[in-house]
C-alpha cells in the first residue's frame, strides 16, 4: 500500500468517526435531549472536523509542496507550516 493509499485510509476513519458524532447529534436533537450535553456532542464534531482539516492540509503541504513539488518548500519550513496550522485547528 503506498503512502498516499495510507493517507487516504486515515481520512476516511476520521470522516466515519464525524459522521458517527453527527449522528449522535441528530438523535440527542431529535429525543430533545439535555441542551448542555447537545453542546458537549457539537463541540466534539467540530473537534473532528478541525482534526480532518489538519490532516488534509498536513498532507497538502507534504505532497504537494515538499516532497516532489515542482517549487518545493524546505522541509523544515514545512514542518514549522504544519505545526501552525495543528496549533491553530485545536
Amino acid at each position: 500500500m503506498s503512502q498516499h493509499d495510507r493517507e487516504k485510509v486515515k481520512l476516511l476513519q476520521r470522516l466515519r468517526k464525524v459522521r458517527g458524532q453527527l449522528d449522535a447529534v441528530e438523535r440527542s436533537l431529535t429525543a430533545e435531549e439535555d441542551c448542555g450535553d447537545q453542546l458537549m456532542l457539537l463541540a466534539a464534531v467540530r473537534g473532528g472536523v478541525n482534526a480532518l482539516m489538519g490532516e488534509v492540509l498536513e498532507t497538502h503541504i507534504r505532497f504537494h509542496l515538499a516532497d516532489g513539488a515542482k517549487e518545493q518548500i524546505a522541509p523544515e519550513l514545512a514542518e514549522d507550516l504544519i505545526d501552525l496550522v495543528h496549533a491553530y485547528l485545536k
